[in-house]
């Protein structure tokens, strides 16, 4: 049941609603990106799934796991890559990861060879006994997608994954994205990178301004928009003709 669910959810700050009556679902073995500028409320709709914030109105559900009522079931379901990435600087790579793998409660024998896995599916072993601190803004994004996956969660969320990183670390990151998709993994991925979302996305969501203004596969919403591509859509359904 690897899935996301998002039901006429609202969070406010204030008074300001961040996002108003987004509804959403997001199935196995799909990529579901968010869209949005600055502003439009898709840290806040991540920070819902993820159970950092409540909502106020409306609900999420994640992989069957209500976000109001089985945060500890939705955590463990879940694998979250966030812009700060936030290593432990003296940790080596690899130690990085073995830590979050026990935080997660992994079985002791299942870590290595696991941790294993995942370094040569990123291309990183050359890298995995060095300390955090030296690791350059690539190695550091693949230790951190390793960390957040270690556990082998059902839903995965990256939140802008290939900020900051060069054409070759950025197309290690799409690639583990589609292999996630091929392992029947359901990924959100919130990006500013329209090309990545045009390449890798099965279906969208477009936020403006905490409301949702299009839906649907890029090619949908590039036919709806009027638009070349799905930068020149988005760019009309944020900003107008």
């Amino acid at each position: 049941m690897n899935k996301v669910e998002v039901e006429a959810l609202s969070r406010r700050f204030g008074e300001m609603y961040a996002v108003r009556d987004l509804s959403f679902t997001a199935g196995q073995g799909e990529v579901f990106g968010l869209l949005g500028p600055n502003g439009a409320g898709k840290t806040t709709t991540i920070r819902v799934l993820s159970t950092v914030i409540a909502p106020h109105e409306g609900t999420a559900r994640v992989n069957g796991y209500d976000v109001r009522t089985h945060t500890r079931e939705v955590r463990s379901s879940l694998g979250v890559l966030t812009t700060e990435i936030g290593l432990y600087e003296r940790f080596s790579a690899r130690e990085n990861i073995a830590y979050f793998a026990r935080l997660y409660g992994m079985a002791e024998e299942e870590i290595a060879p696991r941790i294993d896995y995942l370094l040569d599916l990123l291309d990183a072993r050359d890298f995995q006994d060095q300390r955090a601190t030296g690791l350059s803004t690539g190695m550091r994004q693949k230790v951190a997608i390793a960390r957040s996956v270690v556990h082998d969660p059902p839903v995965i969320i990256f939140d802008e994954p290939t900020l900051g990183l060069d054409v070759l670390a950025s197309q290690t990151v799409r690639d583990f994205i589609a292999d996630a998709r091929e392992m029947g993994k359901t990924v959100i991925l919130s990006t500013h990178d329209m090309h990545t979302a045009q390449r890798l996305c099965d279906r969208l969501a477009v936020l403006h301004q905490g409301n949702l203004v299009a839906y649907g596969t890029p090619e949908e919403i590039i036919a709806s928009a009027g638009g070349e591509d799905l930068e020149d859509a988005f760019v009309k359904l944020v900003e107008g003709p």
